[in-house]
């Protein structure tokens, strides 16, 4: 008669293995509570009415700021027209902040001086959200929620919040997402918004168009200065900030400075004018992050004086209105169901030359008209 086989038996106690032993585990239970997921899975999310979560957002609730902002990011009607009431009721209480846009080429470190310049601000009394704008981050998996991690003690800082951005979808929905959560945050008592972009690109000029000062952070003796960079981004610049000026770093970074100083002084002068600086910094070491926020508050004093502040603020306002305009009616027509089908019939039209790309556009644009 066959021995059962012990559930724990290890190969390795065999005598053929000599001088080897291991201990038998112990049974282990079901992990899954089947039970339990299906009570989670038929869950609803109660959703709150509008004024509970605006109470919430301007007594300082960062748990129902937070869920406001899943709200705004939700793709949902029902979220949408919830999230929509709540900005309303807390643009009143907005507008008074220092919005500051940062970005950065790759391996920068906009996490580390991120944190650094957070840390001095909150230390000196400050209250700071610091937002991402990341369309991309589904297909490269790059975004603020990594930098989350990173950011350990501005993390833990009770007068900081920290939002990784839309995971998904175009650039303008995003960056209106982005720009309603400015709202609730600044509602929320937040007097210092750090908008953060992932790399250089296009999310730059997304930025520019929500912020009041724009920093671009940069690194010395990574090859030619003033290659790899966009003339528009650096045009933008209200501040260049060498980061990594440190050790061996320095010398070159004191030399980098040196050529971004001739290279903005070839740029046309700004409507503001302010005349943009360059500065070496090390966020890892903390050295030369209050002389770069010193900069912000003098250019904040100056456009506030010229009353080129507001009048940013108010065309900024403006912008946005016509962007939301173009992103509702591109989701109108590509959602309405007529529209669907007639685009996959034109669509292989195209594909097999029997039409244009503008007779085909034409013709569907004619038909939404008369849909509407």
């Amino acid at each position: 008669m066959t021995e059962k086989k012990d559930l724990h038996h290890h190969v390795e106690n065999d005598p053929a293995f000599k001088g080897l032993a291991v201990n038998a585990g112990i049974e282990q239970p079901n992990v899954v509570n089947d039970d339990s997921i299906k009570r989670f899975l038929n869950k609803k999310r109660r959703l709150l009415p509008a004024e509970e979560y605006v109470k919430g957002i301007l007594e300082g609730n960062i748990t129902l700021l937070s869920k406001a902002v899943t709200l705004v990011e939700s793709s949902k009607r029902e979220h949408q027209q919830i999230a929509q009431e709540i900005i309303k009721e807390c643009l009143p209480y907005s507008g008074k902040s220092i919005r500051v846009g940062i970005t950065g080429v790759p391996g920068v470190g906009k996490s580390t001086f991120i944190e650094a310049m957070g840390s001095y601000i909150t230390s000196r009394g400050g209250k700071l959200a610091v937002l991402a704008i990341d369309p991309s981050s589904e297909r490269s998996k790059g975004s603020i929620l990594g930098d989350k991690t990173r950011m350990e003690e501005l993390s833990g800082d009770k007068n900081a919040y920290i939002r990784p951005s839309p995971s998904a979808g175009s650039l303008g929905g995003v960056a209106r997402k982005t720009r309603e959560t400015i709202i609730l945050c600044e509602a929320a008592g937040f007097d210092h918004i750090f908008i953060e972009t992932v790399g250089v690109g296009q999310s730059e000029t997304a930025v520019h168009s929500m912020t009041d000062f724009f920093l671009l952070l940069m690194l010395a003796g990574a090859g030619d200065e003033l290659q790899g960079i966009k003339r528009g981004i650096m045009e933008m610049a209200d501040l260049i900030a060498i980061n990594k000026a440190d050790g061996n770093n320095l010398e070159k970074a004191e030399i980098a400075k040196v050529q971004y100083r001739n290279a903005i002084h070839l740029f046309p002068s700004k409507d503001s004018e302010w005349a943009p600086q360059v500065l070496t910094c090390s966020a890892f070491n903390k050295i030369g992050i209050e002389a770069i926020w010193e900069q912000v508050e003098k250019y904040k004093k100056l456009t506030l004086d010229s009353g080129y502040f507001h009048q940013l603020r108010n065309s900024q306002a403006t912008y946005w209105m016509h962007e939301t305009i173009e992103e509702q009616l591109r989701r109108n027509f590509y959602d309405h169901p007529e529209i669907k089908e007639k685009l996959k019939v034109l669509e292989n039209y195209v594909r097999n030359d029997a039409m244009s790309s503008f007779v085909a556009a034409g013709e569907l644009l004619e038909m939404y008209s008369k849909l509407k």
